[in-house]
């Protein structure tokens, strides 16, 4: 197989899908969301907390302060995909993140998260 071969098979590859967590396993505290990708973006959360380049300055603070050792990066429920590749599931992952952020309400005190408004 060619290269363009192969990059259409890998794009042809439903992803799993669903809501993440990072958890401060010292204080509790949560930092949730939801994705398309959940293995890509909690490795890419992974990278850029790793690195001081993580756009949540709290939590980005925390990690630097207590180290990788410290947290825990978690699937905490899964979107079952359709048989279509091209499905767009962004309204159902955003109700999901919803429920999820209204459950767990990682907030303030309780998480890295800023409220809705």
């Amino acid at each position: 197989m060619n290269r363009k071969e192969l990059i259409s098979k890998y794009k042809q590859i439903i992803q799993p899908m669903g809501i993440f967590q990072i958890r401060n396993m010292k204080n509790g505290k949560l930092f949730l969301g939801s994705a398309k990708d959940l293995r890509g973006i909690i490795n890419s959360n992974g990278f850029q907390l790793r690195n001081g380049l993580h756009r949540n300055k709290d939590l980005q603070k925390d990690f630097t302060e207590i180290g990788e050792e410290g947290f825990a990066f978690e699937i905490v429920d899964s979107l079952q995909p359709g048989e279509d590749a091209s499905y767009n599931c962004t309204a159902e992952l955003k109700t999901l993140e919803a429920m999820w952020l209204e459950k767990l309400q990682p907030y303030d005190e309780r998480g890295y998260n800023s409220r809705p408004r």
